[in-house]
């Protein structure tokens, strides 16, 4: 279950408190005063067995006494009696339940009775150990915080009970409402992933505020937030980010991939804005309650001091944003409106001694700039101009902080004469920060999700997708498995690597320095030097204890090289076998980079990716970037673009540039190798030489849990669901021979052509309405997605053409997926259709949809005998007459959760 029942907590009609009181200061005294006092207009039930009244209402002595089943229930009891009240609300009819009580853990068994309790009824729980349920649309607050928020459009999800009461206090100083409020405490049930789904469909609310402690279903969390993510901003803070790093595991990447690094990694593939504390998720709150956000942000700056200028000036550029450039009309209407002593540029400096008048005539000129994207207005306290006064103009200037369609934000600094004018313009609807560092990162909040959603849409080219790599990499890894181990040795892990394209240099086994002097001869005519490396099971790390001598030049060289080896070895690990060495080619590239490229296993968020500069001291320089499987060309771009090392690999100088290309197909390997086998915990490539005709895996390590051996791909640990590149199929129709296959990304090429071969009205059949195109960001979404939620499944032909597409998209619950089907139109009346949604059905009774359903124009006659052969029900849509509703059920409704 993920939104089943939550419905219920956005407007519930109707509430029972379980453990209201009438002592003074108690919790259920408290919450129960909270409900009144914040206006629900809905019906209220007190519950406990030791009144007959409490506040003036009926008390009922327990839940079967209850006139009808509350749309939700409050629990404020002790521990011990939650699981038999939970039963009892379960079987009153009752679906969502909030656990204010503390102390129902895993450890003393109630956390798994309560739940249990629930199962038969499909009741949901919120909490335990919440501090309550906040819904300002239904005038309800069930909760103990201390004051009411105020209707809004924001949406606010907190782990912790503390910081949503310091949110909402803070938030109804500042005048900034709410649309829902969930403190989820412990999450016994309802997590953040269900919470996000929730706020994600509700049109009421615009912006989503998190505060999270931990994530316990990430796959849910991933696939809710990357949804929300694409439709409205989502912010989170995240404390944790100094926690003690992973402890290291054979790879240097384990050490490297520390759990706060993936938690980054993982909100920014969502697309969510992470912030670091809650002075970041204030501002964020107060940008994006006020103000809809930016594609891009040229600002203008209105201030009366310089100095205050220039230095929102290096705030705003140090956050990705930019000044405008004034054009020549608004220099004329400054001119002119001005003293002569103004400082002719933006900021626009209007002097010391500004009268309200002249801050008005400014953001009047300022603002009607084809060039400008918003203003920040400030003012610096002098004794010759009032604080106050120009506060006022500003609010008259810009009502509901706006102007000409442009946002104003203010930064009135000081504190004794600027508070008064802070509480005007926030009165007016206009965003105001303490610093010039608030507004610059209020200002960032405005661009920061249009930016974070054209990452989550742009399109990979496809050239690094690799498929069918798995049967000679299996048997390498079976025959470790088979031995017991957990660590390949060098030799087997670049054979793993090189199944999957990644270049490793010629490398010959030696099982004892006579064999080593043998692989020298056999190598040395064609290589200039050789490395002469030891090869171990047990231990990884070869520099550590002197396991690796460069620069072999001779057979002799290359024996004495091994022998002292194995002395070293044998002095660290008394007692411990030595399986041989290994003999390669020096390999030497003028100008290469030497990287490290690694996979790691996240405990919750599995299989992730790090790349940065690598060498013997990656720890210490720790210039490396992590990102989550799965990774395409352009996700794998992005990783080495957040490093450091990214600039020297541009080229500089006379070293040419690296194969950027090579270095991504490298990284999609890795990807790829994680899906493919759940087996496999890590792998390290250090060094990864990277330079311009490619890249070589110089040393590799690689760490397998044989008792995951067993599971198959792709990796059930991968928390966004990657290509189900299995569902391809061959379709014979005729004369008409096509590949279906779920949609890539890179798909989106292909359908304009597409689209451009159906006409007209076969497009207004399909959309509803009469449209030619469609645009590019709708083909974006159309081609990127969620796979554990919607597929698409294309039939292609010989020549690349689309030929017709089926597709569907799931509610987060899986209970009812919504269905579309396009046929080219000169491919009609040839069983395309009919074979599309077949295999759609297939598709959907194997991943556990409840219900297929579409929405079909009446006249759409081919399409309804269609899904009535289909098997559909076909039934009008209540709301229009035009319309009508095919259903299929696909499984039957579940009957728990």
């Amino acid at each position: 279950m993920t939104i089943r029942n939550l419905d219920l907590s956005l407007k519930p009609s109707s509430i029972a408190l379980v453990g209201a009181s009438e002592r003074e200061g108690s919790v259920g005294r408290v919450i129960l005063e909270n409900i009144v006092g914040g206006g629900f207009k809905g019906r209220i039930y007190p519950v406990n067995f030791k009144y007959n009244a409490v506040l003036g209402m009926r008390c009922y002595r327990h839940v079967g006494e209850l006139p009808e089943a509350p749309d939700l229930a409050v629990i404020a009891t002790p521990a011990e009696t939650v699981p038999k009240l939970v039963a009892e609300l379960g079987a009153r009819g009752t679906k969502i339940a909030v656990i204010i009580t503390a102390g129902v853990t895993v450890a003393n068994g109630l956390r798994e009775s309560m739940l249990a309790a629930a199962k038969p009824y499909l009741l949901r729980l919120i909490g335990p150990n919440t501090i309550g349920l906040l819904a300002p649309r239904a005038d309800l607050n069930a909760s103990f915080v201390h004051v009411t928020p105020q209707r809004g459009h924001l949406g606010l999800i907190s782990q912790s009970g503390a910081m949503v009461s310091s949110i909402v206090d803070w938030a109804v100083a500042e005048g900034i409402g709410f649309s829902q409020i969930y403190s989820l405490g412990d999450m016994a049930d309802v997590d953040v992933g269900d919470c996000l789904n929730m706020l994600a469909e509700d049109d009421a609310t615009t912006s989503i505020l998190m505060y999270l402690e931990s994530i316990p279903d990430a796959r849910k969390f991933m696939s809710a937030a990357r949804a929300a993510a694409r439709i409205k901003p989502v912010i989170a803070v995240k404390p944790g980010r100094h926690a003690e790093a992973a402890r290291a595991a054979a790879t240097h990447t384990g050490a490297l991939a520390g759990a706060d690094r993936v938690v980054d990694a993982a909100l920014r593939r969502a697309g969510i804005i992470r912030v670091d504390d809650l002075d970041d998720l204030f501002n964020a709150a107060e940008v994006t309650a006020r103000y809809r956000p930016l594609e891009r942000a040229r600002i203008a700056i209105v201030t009366n001091g310089g100095g205050a200028g220039v230095l929102a000036v290096d705030h705003l550029l140090d956050r990705g944003a930019s000044l405008a450039e004034l054009a020549p009309e608004t220099l004329a209407r400054l001119n002119a409106a001005l003293p002569s002593t103004w400082s002719h540029a933006n900021p626009v400096d209007i002097i010391g001694d500004a009268p309200p008048e002249r801050y008005q005539a400014a953001i009047d000129a300022v603002s009607a700039d084809p060039g400008v994207d918003a203003l920040l207005v400030m003012n610096c306290p002098t004794a010759i101009a009032d604080p106050l006064l120009a506060a006022m103009a500003v609010a008259s200037t810009a009502p509901r902080g706006m102007i000409n369609g442009k946002p104003v934000l203010a930064c009135w600094l000081g504190q004794h004469a600027a508070m008064p004018a802070r509480d005007v313009l926030q009165r007016s609807g206009v965003g105001s920060f303490d610093t010039p560092t608030d507004a610059a990162e209020a200002v960032a909040f405005l661009t920061q999700w249009s930016n974070a959603r054209r990452q989550l849409e742009r399109v990979p080219d496809g050239t690094a997708v690799l498929t069918n790599l798995t049967e000679e990499a299996g048997e390498i890894l079976a025959g470790v498995i088979g031995e017991g181990r957990s660590l390949l040795t060098e030799w087997e892990a670049k054979s793993v690597l090189a199944c999957y394209g990644v270049s490793v240099p010629e490398t010959v086994f030696a099982a004892n320095e006579p064999e080593v002097g043998i692989a020298a001869s056999q190598l040395l005519p064609t290589a200039g030097a050789l490395a002469v490396k030891m090869s171990s099971r047990t231990i990884s790390h070869k520099s550590d204890v002197g396991g690796v001598v460069l620069d072999v030049t001779s057979v002799a060289q290359a024996i004495k090289a091994a022998a002292a080896i194995r002395s070293r070895f044998e002095a660290a690990y008394p007692g411990m076998p030595l399986d041989g060495f290994t003999v390669q080619p020096m390999v030497s590239w003028k100008g290469a980079t030497e990287l490290i490229a690694g996979l790691s296993v996240d405990p919750t968020f599995g299989p992730v990716i790090v790349f940065g500069g690598g060498g013997t001291s990656v720890e210490i320089v720790d210039d490396t970037a992590t990102g989550l499987v799965p990774l395409d060309d352009v996700l794998a771009a992005d990783l080495i673009d957040r490093t450091r090392i990214s600039r020297l690999l541009k080229g500089y100088r006379d070293v040419a540039p690296a194969d950027r290309k090579a270095i991504i197909a490298a990284l999609v390997a890795l990807s790829q190798l994680a899906i493919d086998f759940p087996t496999i915990m890590s792998i390290d490539i250090n060094p990864l030489l990277a330079g311009a005709n490619g890249t070589m895996a110089l040393d590799a390590r690689i760490e397998i849990d044989p008792e995951r051996a067993h599971l198959a791909a792709p990796n059930p640990a991968l928390a966004i669901r990657p290509y189900p590149a299995g569902e391809q199929s061959s379709l014979e129709l005729g004369d008409l021979s096509l590949t279906v296959r779920p949609i890539r990304p890179e798909d989106v090429a292909h359908y304009p052509v597409f689209l451009d071969r159906i006409d007209p009205e076969d497009m207004r059949m399909r959309f509803l309405v009469a449209t030619k195109r469609l645009s590019q960001q709708t083909l974006i979404r159309l081609t990127q997605l969620d796979y554990d939620r919607d597929i698409a499944f294309a039939a292609f032909e010989p020549s690349g053409e689309i030929a017709g597409i089926v597709r569907y998209s799931a509610d987060p619950d899986r209970t009812r997926a919504e269905f579309g089907v396009l046929v080219r139109s000169d491919l009609k009346h040839r069983g395309l259709g009919r074979a599309l949604m077949g295999r759609l059905i297939d598709y959907s009774r194997a991943q556990g949809i409840g219900v297929l359903e579409g929405i079909i124009l009446k006249e759409n006659q081919p399409m309804l005998a269609l899904c009535r052969a289909l098997g559909f029900a076909i039934a009008p849509v209540d709301d229009d007459a035009s319309l009508s509703r095919a259903t299929l059920a696909i499984r039957r409704a579940a009957t728990e959760p």
